[in-house]
C-alpha cells in the first residue's frame, strides 16, 4: 500500500444477524446479515465522505471472512487483513433483536476466540502507517485479548512515530470488562492518543470523572495532554476542547430506525471533515449530521454521501446550538 492514506483504522468486525423487527431470536426463521464493527464503521463512514481509508484486522480465510472484506471494499475502504487458518479460527458474530418498549433492543454476542484475538503487529501491513495522516481505534479492541491490547498499543505508537494524528474512541463495553480493568488499560493507552472521543457517561462511570462535559474535557486534557477532547452527551449534543477553546454542537433531529453505529458515524463525520481541512466547529457539525443520518438507516453503517451531510448541516440547523 503506497501513497498518502488519509485514515487507517484497526479493530474487529463481526457479522451482525438481525431477525425481522418484532421477532425473537429463539423463534426467528430468517436473519438480515451485515458486517459491523466500530473501527470498520468509522472507516466506511469516512470513505463515503471522501477520505482515503484503510482498515486493518485479522479474519479467518473463510467465506465469512471474505464476506466482511467484500462489504468494506464495496464502500471504498482498502483492507489490510491478516488471514487466519479457518480450521483453527473463527469470525465473531452478534445478534441484534429489535423490540419496542418495554422489551427494547437486545444484543447477544458470539465472539469468543475470534481470529483477531491472536493478532500481532508483524502480521499486518503496518507500512501503511508511514504515510497515514490519521490513525483511529477504539476501547473495544484492547478488551478482546492480551494480544489485541498489545497490538493496539504497538500500532498507536507506530502511528505516532510516523507523525499521524491518533484518535481513540473510549467505546466502553461492560460485556467485555469491568470499569476498573478498563480504566487501567485506557490510561496506559492515553500516552499514545492525540484526540479522545468519550461519552460523558463513560467518563463518569469508567474514568471516574466528575462535573459537566466541559469540566470533564478540561480535566482529561490537562492530565493526559490530549490535543483534542470530544465529550458526547447523547441528546444534548457534544463538546470539544482544543487549544483551550470550547466548541459546542447540538444534535440534528432524526427519526430513529436503528441507533446502532450512531457513535461511529459521529466519529466518521468528524474525522472526514478534519481530513478535508475543516476546523473543529465544522467537524462537529458534520459529526452530528452524519450521526443523525445514521439513525435513519438500518444496520451498523452510515450509508451516506457528502451531499446528504451538507444538506442536513445547511438546511436543518442544529438543535440547542
Amino acid at each position: 500500500m503506497v501513497g498518502v492514506t488519509d485514515l487507517v483504522t484497526f479493530g474487529e468486525t463481526m457479522l451482525r444477524l438481525s431477525p425481522p423487527r418484532g421477532d425473537r431470536l429463539e423463534t426467528a426463521q430468517e436473519f438480515d446479515v451485515q458486517a459491523g464493527g466500530a473501527e470498520s464503521n468509522v472507516a466506511i463512514g469516512a470513505a463515503r465522505l471522501g477520505a482515503d481509508t484503510v482498515w486493518l484486522s485479522k479474519l479467518p480465510d473463510s467465506p465469512l471472512g471474505r464476506r466482511v472484506v467484500g462489504e468494506l471494499r464495496s464502500h471504498g475502504v482498502r483492507t489490510g487483513v491478516a488471514w487466519a487458518d479457518p480450521e483453527t479460527s473463527r469470525l465473531g458474530t452478534y445478534y441484534l433483536e429489535h423490540g419496542g418498549e418495554p422489551r427494547g433492543t437486545g444484543v447477544t454476542y458470539d465472539r469468543a476466540d475470534s481470529a483477531i484475538t491472536t493478532v500481532s503487529p508483524d502480521e499486518l501491513p503496518t507500512d501503511v502507517l508511514e504515510s497515514a495522516d490519521r490513525f483511529h481505534t477504539t476501547g473495544i479492541t484492547p478488551a478482546l485479548s492480551d494480544r489485541t491490547a498489545a497490538t493496539t498499543t504497538a500500532l498507536l505508537r507506530a502511528a505516532g512515530e510516523a507523525g499521524a494524528t491518533r484518535s481513540f474512541d473510549l467505546n466502553y463495553r461492560a460485556k467485555l470488562w469491568d470499569p476498573e480493568t478498563a480504566r487501567s488499560a485506557y490510561e496506559e493507552l492515553f500516552a499514545h492518543v492525540d484526540t479522545l472521543f468519550v461519552p460523558r457517561r463513560n467518563a463518569r462511570e469508567v474514568l471516574d470523572r466528575d462535573g459537566d462535559a466541559v469540566e470533564i474535557a478540561h480535566g482529561l486534557a490537562a492530565e493526559f495532554d490530549f490535543g483534542t477532547v470530544i465529550v458526547t452527551r447523547g441528546t444534548e449534543g457534544a463538546v470539544a476542547l482544543r487549544d483551550g477553546r470550547v466548541t459546542e454542537q447540538g444534535v440534528f433531529a432524526a427519526d430513529t430506525l436503528d441507533a446502532i453505529g450512531t457513535g461511529d458515524a459521529f466519529v466518521a463525520g468528524y474525522l472526514a471533515k478534519r481530513i478535508d481541512g475543516g476546523d473543529v466547529g465544522d467537524a462537529l457539525e458534520w459529526a452530528a449530521a452524519t450521526a443523525a443520518l445514521k439513525r435513519t438507516i438500518t444496520g451498523d453503517i452510515a450509508v451516506v454521501t457528502p451531499a446528504d451531510v451538507a444538506e442536513v448541516v445547511e438546511g436543518a440547523g442544529g438543535i440547542d446550538r
